[in-house]
């Protein structure tokens, strides 16, 4: 069944592809106010011309999480178009450096995903929760990774970051509690997004291209099923959830 969101005013990261997408288009659709961030400025047109023409409340704004200046801005902006902010989604990041090894790492690679994937994380969380603070609630749902938590990961730098995502969660929680801001982490599985389906390509050539490509890519998790999971968090019906949610 169904979440129902109406009136609730979301701001989602990673709108444009992916799990983003498909949590814009659910929250929209369950009456969610959606400001939407993202860098991929025709896919997320796109998203949001479907949200809209579906009947739906979606704007887009082209937000680096790395830029401070970007995100404290287009907070600000979502703020007053919005009316306010119920809750975040932040579901923006970056999957580099697979099948490397620790000896072989580039430090580039490492600054860039730990710049986009964690510090990323702790900008978008500084300026909404000032917002949240204002008006003594709000959700924030953030996205780590199965793979940054309970290790496995194809990249040193993701899943570092990842695991520092998840520890920025648990802090947050503990710390904003007494705001009424509710603080969970998703841990999603393995799902079929662009940075996911680019990550099987790159593990398959590592590994000597064992087994049939294809169906490693269709073993992957629909992000439609995962956004069922960040809808939920997103609703008052979750009010009672604390911590992470890991998914398939």
């Amino acid at each position: 069944m169904p979440v129902d969101l109406s009136g609730k005013r979301i701001i989602i990261t990673g709108a444009a592809t992916g799990i983003g997408r498909s949590t814009t288009v659910r929250v929209s659709a369950s009456g969610a106010k959606v400001a939407a961030f993202d860098v991929n400025d025709a896919d997320g047109a796109a998203t949001i011309s479907d949200v809209n023409e579906s009947g739906g409340d979606a704007r887009y704004w082209h937000v680096d999480v790395r830029d401070e200046t970007a995100v404290a801005g287009a907070v600000a902006a979502a703020e007053t178009w919005l009316g306010g902010v119920d809750v975040l989604i932040h579901i923006a990041g970056v999957l580099q450096g697979a099948a490397l090894e620790l000896d072989e790492f580039p430090e580039d690679i490492w600054d860039t995903v730990i710049d986009i994937n964690l510090r990323g994380s702790f900008t978008i969380c500084k300026y909404v929760t000032s917002v949240m603070k204002k008006q003594n609630k709000g959700v924030i749902i953030l996205t780590a990774s199965g793979a940054g938590v309970h290790g496995g990961s194809s990249s040193f730098a993701y899943g570092s970051s990842k695991g520092g995502v998840h520890g920025l969660s648990l802090v947050m929680e503990s710390h904003l509690e007494k705001y009424n801001i509710r603080v969970n982490d998703v841990l999603p599985g393995a799902v079929r997004t662009p940075l996911k389906v680019t990550n099987v390509q790159d593990m398959h050539d590592a590994g000597g291209k064992q087994g049939d490509l294809e169906d490693k890519i269709d073993s992957l998790v629909s992000p439609d099923d995962v956004s069922k999971v960040y809808a939920f968090l997103a609703s008052d019906e979750a009010d009672m959830v604390k911590g992470s949610v890991r998914t398939r």
